[in-house]
């Protein structure tokens, strides 16, 4: 009896010094038997390693440990799976249930009665100051998520940064609160544009959208030569994946009027997604491809080279195709199928001119 008492000792002390509160953590047992062969000058002798395995099995079945079952062993008979996790460690609920109470009837603690890890101080007081505020949300503001978190948590990125916040991860779904109940608004990021000379605001009807950066200063050029397709009042830079999320400000900046907008980008996986979910998140707007822009593009073929490292979705790819010809069709699956891309770069002011 003494025996088992010495290796589970040991051995219990070891897992109780490495759990976490929160996170699971890996073990190799052969590394943990390694040290207690180190530790116990009679370990052979006691038969040390059938008491390790009955420990083990011991603290699997209190599900301090959890086997991670793959192929790999711990070599030895009776064997064992070679790697364990280490359960969290189970703690005892910590808050006064009659606070809690409390403060049931805006906010949600059933998470934390079956995670009492998370019954910190520390989340008591954002719980606190949560409760506060939701207890005068009607007299509250709209603001951005990120004015609003530092008001109720001390830094704007509690909420919207998890490596820096991992704990800020997750709070609004344990306490059971959504953002809108915390009077925040998500705002469009502000965007490049460039307005026509002459036009007022009042004037504008058609609207450009270009991906890159080169062709959004091309464009500017040919727009004020009027060599530019569509005859666009504005031209608006995109910025790749952003317009995505900066496409809503146009809304607060502008009047509310009929607009038809044109979007001109790379021809590639990644540009056809970039327009297609564009027109699905907006279908309220009149938004098509810049079919003459891309008719221009795709004569530059000679210029096509590898695309690498994009998402290719093929919804995405034949809902953008839908729009082109027969013919044209075939030329954009022919660079789909052998994985190369026109980049919009292809349209200079100066290769512009063969279409003059």
């Amino acid at each position: 009896m003494g025996n088992i008492n010495i290796i589970e000792t040991r051995m219990r002390g070891f897992i109780e010094d490495i759990q976490h509160p929160r996170q699971k953590k890996k073990l190799n047992i052969n590394d943990l038997e390694y040290q207690l062969r180190q530790q116990i000058e009679d370990y052979y002798d006691m038969d040390g390693y059938t008491l390790f395995y009955e420990t083990i099995q011991k603290m699997a079945e209190e599900q301090v440990l959890s086997p991670i079952m793959n192929k790999q062993t711990n070599g030895r008979s009776p064997g064992l799976p070679l790697f364990y996790w280490v359960n969290v460690k189970k703690q005892e609920t910590k808050w006064d249930r009659l606070e809690m109470l409390k403060r049931n009837d805006l906010l949600d603690f059933t998470y934390y009665n079956q995670h009492p890890e998370w019954q910190t101080d520390d989340e008591w007081e954002r719980i606190l100051n949560v409760y506060d505020f939701l207890k005068k949300e009607e007299e509250r503001e709209l603001v951005s998520l990120e004015e609003r978190s530092l008001e109720l948590f001390g830094h704007e990125k509690f909420l919207s940064d998890e490596k820096l916040f991992p704990e800020g991860k997750g709070f609004l779904q344990r306490i059971g609160v959504n953002k809108e109940k915390l009077k925040t608004v998500k705002y469009g990021e502000p965007f490049v544009y460039w307005l026509k000379r002459g036009c007022d605001l009042t004037s504008i009807k058609r609207i450009l959208i270009v991906e890159n950066l080169s062709f959004f200063h091309t464009s500017v050029k040919l727009l004020e030569e009027d060599l530019l397709d569509y005859e666009p009042e504005m031209i608006i830079y995109g910025e790749g994946k952003k317009i995505e999320s900066s496409f809503s400000f146009f809304f607060r900046m502008f009047p509310e009027q009929p607009y038809l907008f044109y979007y001109a980008g790379d021809l590639d996986a990644e540009g056809y997604s970039i327009f297609v979910r564009l027109k699905e998140r907006f279908d309220d707007c009149s938004i098509q491809p810049a079919l003459k822009i891309y008719r221009k593009m795709l004569e530059c073929r000679e210029f096509a080279n590898e695309e690498r490292k994009q998402v290719r979705n093929e919804l995405h790819k034949n809902a953008f195709f839908s729009w082109f010809t027969e013919e044209e069709q075939a030329l954009l699956e022919s660079l789909w199928v052998t994985q190369k891309r026109i980049p919009q770069e292809v349209l200079t002011i100066e290769s512009w001119r063969k279409w003059l």
